[in-house]
């Protein structure tokens, strides 16, 4: 069994923008009600304002962890035995591992308003992943923590 060097965790929250566009969403649907009356603008203001802020609540709801001998990223729990080498990845370098050099077989768990990555090689055999794609504010902890530790 194999113990993560240090635990982690992350949530990968939606951007501070992201909430003022929900509350403009709110007032969208308040003048789109206007027309109706007061009471109607008033609806439209308060629920477009929290339908949009639970669809930014929940897009960015999405967690990054290690536990234990696994990691657990989003739906997805890998044990850290069938993990390789973590290559820690820049904006430019995750922004080409997003497009071009992306593999369709891979497990990305990216958030376009997070711009640097670690991607981590698959070493299972009997797994057709060939790496994980992890979108993530602080790559280099998340390497460390993916890192085994020696036994004693």
């Amino acid at each position: 069994m194999q113990l993560s060097a240090a635990p982690y965790e992350e949530r990968l929250t939606a951007p501070r923008t992201w909430w003022l566009i929900s509350f403009l969403v709110g007032v969208s649907m308040a003048l789109i009600l206007l027309p109706f009356g007061t009471l109607p603008m008033l609806g439209g203001l308060a629920g477009g304002t929290a339908v949009a802020a639970v669809a930014a609540s929940s897009y960015g709801s999405v967690r990054i962890r290690v536990v234990g001998d696994s990691l657990i990223a989003g739906e997805a729990k890998i044990p850290l035995a069938a993990l390789g080498d973590a290559e820690i990845l820049d904006a430019e370098e995750a922004r080409a591992w997003r497009t071009h050099k992306a593999d369709p077989r891979a497990f990305l768990l990216l958030r376009a308003y997070i711009p640097t990555a670690l991607r981590v090689k698959v070493t299972d055999p009997e797994d057709p992943t060939p790496y994980l794609y992890l979108s993530t504010r602080e790559p280099e902890r998340l390497a460390e923590a993916l890192r085994p530790t020696k036994p004693a």
